[in-house]
């Protein structure tokens, strides 16, 4: 499976990019997965609902299925977060894994930026970074997209994995 990262730091768009990144490169008829990494303790269901309880009450993994979708959630109970090489292994073929986060993992990476979060740019300091999306015109030596324009983002990242 090919791999491209969205990057940056918070607030700075990276959910929308991505997001946008997927209806674009889905609709040109590629299958994409995603993966996103958070530094904090993250729950995809909530208190009350059956499987939060089943997890509170010890489960190690609970599985919820319907007929619209299934997830697999696993609790780490103290044992160390899995590499990005191991989640990706969990995944089904497609042609284009879209990871948002991970700012100092190999693959290569659009990063996201947005002048008023007053935040520095990565992209001077990170090799991984191929492209830079935001809402100035940043002094970098990468090529530099408008944060908006998912279009040329997207034929960058296409052309970039070879697709």
């Amino acid at each position: 499976m090919k791999l491209y990262g969205v990057t940056g730091y918070k607030n700075a768009g990276k959910t929308g990019l991505m997001v946008r990144l997927v209806t674009e490169i889905t609709a040109r008829g590629f299958t994409v997965s995603t993966i996103k990494h958070a530094h904090h303790a993250t729950d995809i269901d909530h208190e009350g609902r059956d499987s939060y309880r089943h997890r509170q009450a010890g489960a190690g993994q609970v599985l919820v299925s319907s007929p619209v979708r299934w997830a697999l959630m696993t609790e780490l109970r103290d044992a160390p977060e899995p590499s990005l090489d191991d989640l990706l292994m969990r995944l089904n073929p497609v042609d284009l894994v879209l990871i948002e986060g991970y700012k100092l993992a190999p693959h290569p990476k659009v990063e996201a930026h947005r002048f008023e979060t007053g935040r520095p740019l990565l992209a001077p300091q990170n090799p991984t970074i191929r492209a830079v999306a935001s809402n100035a015109t940043p002094d970098v030596t990468c090529p530099i997209f408008h944060l908006d324009d998912t279009a040329a983002i997207a034929d960058f990242i296409v052309s970039g994995v070879g697709l």
